[in-house]
């Protein structure tokens, strides 16, 4: 095999590397071995699905456009499918993660290895790839502690590519002396200015803030501006202090300026403020324009000061032109349980009477959310870090159960990093006891996101404040508000929030109607969770539970039926809600079946008679006839029938444009158009001819799709809704 030197000599005679030659197929073999940390490093949001790793793109959004292969022999193979980008190995993604030209990412994969000593080189070949030419910086800007000692370099560059003016930047650690940001707390700049003002000016990059502080207002800007993890810069410098964000006139700095806002309140700042973009701006227009045209930008943020961002109790409230939505065509946030049951700073409550199992299952439910593994059709986005505070099980008795569970083996390192699990605590949510829960938080996870919090039950942690309880609709609101989202935004404001909750006994007639009414403070938590659930025991003879659903935000979910069977909690049969009231539901069963075979029955007959009718025109015409009741419920039953497959469609002929086309059952025949004549007699022998399904609904979505062979009937096993 011919391998590639790269020679440093050069660089290391000028004192900038104490390397000599990197033999660079070596260097990828190391690379292979330690793929998963540098996969990591680079794009910490990836999985592992398989022999691949999937993100979202070279940026490291979550999600799955972005696929490489960690097989050995095509180790780096792939592509991100978002932005367009192909990768021929590990170098070409490091590339284009980190926007380095080849060279200098050979030199710092060297370094991120620790590759010191001097490789064999059988052979020479040149890289034909040229990447542009950056030249020397433009400019340097040093970020300091408060007291002036370097901690971080950022060099800018401008550089001509093809025509194109660009812009990158180079980072230099002075702490590690390596060629990185930290991977967390990344410092602000110009601490020895905010170490000395009341009032700060966060801009977006070092540019600006330096524009600013040249117009005597005191200004800083996290590392990599409006591209920076809010999660991992240190904010606390801004403790104690009034605080307005400058963002770019564009949909990526609005969105930059609401997060960092409600970091820096995090932080401990006194006030915080958006200032507002003035108007007829250039897209992009930041501070460094505003002082370039001569802006009085001190009378600009004197006006803005009566207007600062609400503290976390009272919310921020975001505000766009209908305008910017309009053209904002950026992914949906993944959901961090699919299918849309926790979003994003989303709240779950999931509700049950006593003694039903609810902790149980929501115990099953975060150790397979924490090994990003689905649960009873409840899809985790990846492994997620959750903590559950827990205030109603003692530790040996949480132990106990923990042990009990059937975790798989491979997935137990995860479970074990990513969960945790307080025992029971006597703990109220009021001011001390968040700041308490807080604090555990941070301990625990340090500088990781924790993406789900779970609190079971809410009535034991639950602050009733003036002595109202939590059927109070009033107190319940005021919990939520000021606590629960307290929590929710000092730990994490995309965090998924569960909150476990005792019901009262659901009645027979509580379950046909509303079961969630049966909730404690329903009122409230119906008006501001953004999902509901609810276990319940439809029959005490059994141990067959049903899960409930209700979204806000996402399709309906239909009931899921389960039971415990050797440690693990499994959908089982449909035993449906007839097991409250048998008598009741065969007497239903019974009325159904009777109208289906009436739709069915008058759909073959009118067909012989050679009129055929699409679902709405059949409603309309068999409205209170034959028994079958309303427009409305014949449409119903249909549906049912079209989902199980005993009806499907034929969209030929004047149907061929409709959405369903001409209802058709089994067996269906219509009249010839030219009925056949037998030549020898004269008679006519056949006036009749199948009709024939072209499409069929597909009962897990309901889209009209081609059937594969006409000739073959096929139904399909769901439930009646």
């Amino acid at each position: 095999m011919a391998h590639e030197e790269l020679d440093f000599n050069d660089a290391r005679r000028q004192g900038h590397d104490t390397r000599g030659k990197i033999d660079v197929v070596q260097l990828k073999e190391r690379m292979a071995d330690y793929h998963r940390y540098i996969l990591d490093y680079l794009l910490p949001n990836g999985v592992y699905v398989g022999e691949e790793f999937h993100c979202g793109d070279i940026y490291g959004a979550p999600g799955e456009s972005l696929k490489l292969s960690v097989r050995k022999n095509k180790m780096g193979v792939g592509e991100d499918f978002a932005t367009g980008h192909k990768f021929g190995d590990l170098i070409d993604l490091w590339q284009a993660v980190r926007r380095e030209d080849y060279t200098t990412a050979i030199r710092n994969i060297a370094d991120y290895l620790n590759i010191t000593e001097h490789l064999p080189v059988p052979a020479v070949k040149q890289h034909k790839a040229k990447a542009p030419e950056i030249g020397p910086p433009t400019a340097q800007y040093n970020y300091t502690d408060a007291e002036g000692t370097i901690t971080l370099v950022v060099y800018r560059h401008e550089y001509d590519d093809n025509g194109k003016r660009k812009k990158t930047f180079r980072i230099w650690n002075a702490v590690t002396h390596k060629p990185e940001a930290p991977a967390s707390g990344r410092p602000l700049y110009n601490q020895t200015g905010i170490a000395k003002a009341d009032l700060i000016v966060v801009a977006e990059g070092e540019k600006a803030a330096d524009a600013l502080t040249s117009a005597g207002i005191t200004a800083t800007s996290a590392v990599c501006g409006s591209n920076a993890p809010i999660d991992k810069t240190d904010w606390s410098p801004l403790k104690g202090k009034r605080v307005l964000i400058w963002p770019d006139n564009d949909v990526p700095g609005l969105s930059y300026a609401q997060n960092a806002a409600q970091a820096v309140l995090a932080a401990g700042a006194t006030g915080v403020g958006i200032l507002p973009i003035p108007q007829n701006k250039a897209e992009g227009w930041d501070a460094a324009d505003a002082v370039a045209e001569g802006m009085d930008v001190a009378a600009y943020i004197s006006a803005a000061l009566p207007k600062p961002v609400a503290p976390p109790a009272a919310h921020t409230i975001p505000a766009y032109p209908v305008g910017i939505l309009l053209d904002d065509d950026s992914p949906m946030p993944e959901d961090l349980i699919a299918p849309r049951l926790l979003t994003p700073g989303g709240l779950w409550v999931f509700g049950g009477a006593p003694k039903v199992g609810k902790t149980d299952v929501l115990l099953s439910l975060l150790v397979q959310a924490a090994a990003g593994l689905p649960f009873l059709g409840m899809r985790p986005s990846r492994a997620l870090n959750v903590f559950y505070l827990q205030a109603e099980i003692g530790y040996y008795y949480l132990r106990e159960r923990l042990k009990a569970l059937d975790i798989e083996p491979d997935y137990l390192p995860l479970v074990r990093k990513n969960l945790v699990v307080t025992p029971q605590v006597r703990l109220i949510l009021n001011d001390q006891g968040v700041e308490t829960v807080r604090e555990t938080i941070m301990r625990q996870f340090g500088s990781e996101k924790v993406d789900i919090i779970a609190i079971d039950p809410l009535r034991n942690v639950f602050d009733a404040g003036d002595g109202a309880g939590e059927n109070d609709n009033t107190a319940m609101l005021a919990f939520l508000q000021d606590r629960v989202e307290k929590l929710r935004f000092l730990i994490n404001p995309d965090a998924g929030v569960i909150l476990a909750h005792h019901t009262r006994k659901i009645t027979k007639k509580m379950l046909e109607e509303d079961p969630f009414q049966a909730l404690s403070g329903a009122g409230s938590l119906r008006s501001f969770y953004t999902t509901g659930s609810i276990l319940f025991r439809p029959d005490e003879t059994v141990s067959v539970r049903e899960l409930m659903f209700e979204l806000r935000n996402g399709k309906a979910i239909q009931s899921k039926f389960i039971d415990k069977i050797d440690g693990s909690w499994r959908e089982v049969a449909n035993h449906s809600k007839r097991l409250v009231n048998r008598e009741h539901g065969e007497k239903l069963d019974n009325e159904r079946r009777r109208r289906h075979d009436v739709i069915l029955q008058l759909i073959y007959d009118e067909g012989r008679q050679g009129r055929l009718y699409s679902p709405t025109q059949f409603s309309q015409a068999f409205e209170n006839k034959a028994g079958l009741g309303g427009s409305h419920s014949v449409r119903d039953r249909i549906d049912v029938l079209t989902t199980k497959g005993f009806i499907k469609f034929n969209k030929e002929g004047r149907a061929s444009n409709s959405k369903f086309g001409m209802m058709c059952v089994e067996g269906m025949e219509i009249p010839r158009s030219e009925p056949e004549v037998d030549p020898q007699t004269g008679e006519i022998t056949d006036v009749m001819v199948s009709y024939l399904p072209t499409h069929f609904k597909q009962p897990t979505d309901g889209a009209i799709l081609p059937v594969e062979n006409p000739e073959i009937w096929v139904y399909h096993e769901v439930s009646e809704s």
